[in-house]
């Protein structure tokens, strides 16, 4: 799967997710406008990209929640690069709390980053696209937790829940103009957070019980998924949302687990 000289845009892309999709991206060709709200690792991040795989990738720091950030973002890709291709809207944060204890402060800012965040990147996107008569693809970050809920994660599982439903709307919009919309669900994978739980024995065998495949996802893998929905061989896919999650969705009890 080549994208040769295809311009992607990548949120949350200092570590993570984000950081291996942006690593996937530059494997297959792209050219790479990454940014974070973590500036100056994201800029590290993306010289080091530049340097292994060749390709051109610059920083852009930009606050997802915020229209005018994301506008400064799409501005500088356009003059940088003069289009944009592929929008991946992945940054995301997470707020504890359940029903009876969570902020309606924490509430807003998850959704302001998580739901918020990936309508105006969409949007500045495809307004690009559109204008551009660039038939592009648009890959929104999805969770396994848009489908099943954790008590005290509400605002993260609500917000995942709206990233699929955005989906669906903007891939129907978009549709006639040759755009393709799509999500991806992971399930637990191997970031910054995960490392930490993962060293308590409890919890490790709490999450590999629920996973058919019994081992942790790696973000690059991921980053497989994201590169295959903005290819060609996904030219008939839009408005779907893959659950990357090792089975953990058509599991209904749990596996054993190695000690």
């Amino acid at each position: 799967m080549k994208l040769d000289g295809k311009v992607a845009v990548i949120t949350g892309a200092a570590q993570g997710i984000g950081l291996g999709c942006a690593e996937e991206f530059a494997a297959h060709g792209a050219r790479l406008v990454l940014s974070d709200i973590l500036a100056d690792k994201c800029a590290q991040e993306a010289a080091r990209i530049g340097r292994e795989f060749g390709v051109d990738a610059i920083s852009v720091p930009c606050d997802v929640s915020k229209e005018d950030e994301v506008a400064a973002r799409f501005a500088e890709a356009q003059k940088r690069f003069g289009t944009v291709d592929v929008a991946v809207a992945n940054a995301g944060i997470i707020k504890a709390g359940s029903i009876l204890d969570l902020s309606p402060e924490d509430f807003d800012a998850v959704l302001g980053v998580n739901l918020r965040g990936v309508f105006l990147t969409g949007q500045a996107a495809a307004r690009l696209m559109v204008d551009q008569g660039v038939k592009g693809s648009i890959i929104n970050m999805a969770s396994t937790n848009a489908v099943v809920a954790i008590p005290n994660q509400l605002a993260y599982v609500t917000s995942k829940g709206g990233v699929v439903q955005l989906t669906k709307a903007m891939a129907l919009a978009l549709a006639e103009h040759g755009i393709r919309v799509n999500g991806i669900g992971p399930g637990s994978i191997m970031t910054d957070v995960l490392k930490t739980v993962m060293n308590d024995d409890e919890a490790r065998k709490m999450i590999l019980s629920r996973t058919p495949l019994r081992r942790i996802g790696d973000p690059r893998e991921i980053g497989q998924v994201a590169v295959f929905l903005a290819s060609d061989y996904a030219s008939y896919l839009t408005g779907q949302t893959i659950y990357p999650d090792g089975g953990r969705l058509s599991l209904n009890y749990v596996v054993p687990v190695d000690d």
